[in-house]
């Protein structure tokens, strides 16, 4: 059983920054992958941005060269820098791993960008 819980939501305006974390009670080096996806209210659950842990990047085409996900072995931590917000970026991020088969979520952080 994998544990992942995420931090570092809010509350900014248009043009700002927020960096998420996602911290992993298991190795995060033993994980095929992970990632963050969003989620508004009634719509399916989307790709954000994936890491490999041969450092393999691949994010949605609504965020390329905005946001930037990254992996800190020492301390288990998945994050996602997102720079240039913009409202539409306005969802419930969530954490995922993809360990043996097996798909982990942490519980979600708000992120709201008002214009």
């Amino acid at each position: 059983q994998v544990q992942l819980v995420e931090s570092g939501g809010g509350l900014v305006q248009a043009g700002g920054s927020l960096r998420l974390s996602c911290a992993s009670s298991a190795n995060i080096f033993s994980m095929r992958v992970m990632g963050w996806y969003h989620q508004d209210p009634g719509k399916q659950r989307e790709l954000v941005a994936t890491i490999t842990f041969g450092s393999i990047a691949n994010y949605a085409d609504s965020v390329k060269g905005r946001f930037t996900i990254s992996a800190d072995n020492a301390k288990n931590t998945v994050s996602l820098q997102m720079n240039s917000l913009k409202p539409e970026d306005t969802a419930v991020y969530y954490c995922n791993a993809q360990l043996y088969g097996n798909n982990y979520w942490g519980q979600g952080t708000q992120v709201t960008v008002s214009s």
